[in-house]
């Protein structure tokens, strides 16, 4: 435990969602989870926006690891600047999923949910300055290349 805020993330760039409808044969819970990505595709566009999922933020405000850590689950869309370098806001769904604080309260809770949002976008800045927004840019390039080549099949749930 060497940071006091943990953040993790999958990031979909939403210039990814070509089709428009869900598959007919997805399962109940992908269903959902792309009902939420055409969501954020027609609230927010596919142009410098991304969408975070299986995501975690964790505060440690005690040096104990079993004590003390706030841990909160998050979804939704991070929107960049024009070049895709910098994060200029954030519109998450964000819950309270673990404590081990007997002190915490809901105003502190809810101080913390807008926390969330502060520290996801400083670290989707450090993703991006990292070249991992470049890498997930290249690997949806990649499966829409092959997904070209294959007449648009990739197989179930791709």
């Amino acid at each position: 435990m060497d940071r006091w805020v943990e953040i993790t993330f999958s990031c979909l760039p939403l210039r990814a969602i070509t089709r428009h409808d869900v598959p007919e044969d997805a399962s109940p819970r992908y269903r959902a989870f792309y009902e939420r990505l055409l969501a954020a595709v027609q609230r927010h566009g596919t142009m410098n926006s991304y969408y975070l999922h299986d995501a975690r933020c964790t505060y440690h405000f005690l040096n104990h690891p079993e004590m003390g850590s706030v841990e909160f689950t998050f979804e939704g869309t991070v929107l960049t600047d024009i070049d895709d370098m910098h994060c200029k806001t954030c519109d998450l769904h964000v819950e309270l999923s673990r404590e081990t604080c007997d002190w915490l309260s809901q105003p502190i809770v809810a101080w913390l949910e807008e926390t969330v949002r502060r520290s996801v976008a400083v670290e989707f800045d450090r993703f991006i300055a990292a070249g991992d927004l470049h890498k997930a840019k290249e690997r949806v390039e990649q499966i829409q290349k092959a997904c070209d080549e294959s007449g648009g099949y990739l197989g179930m749930y791709l």
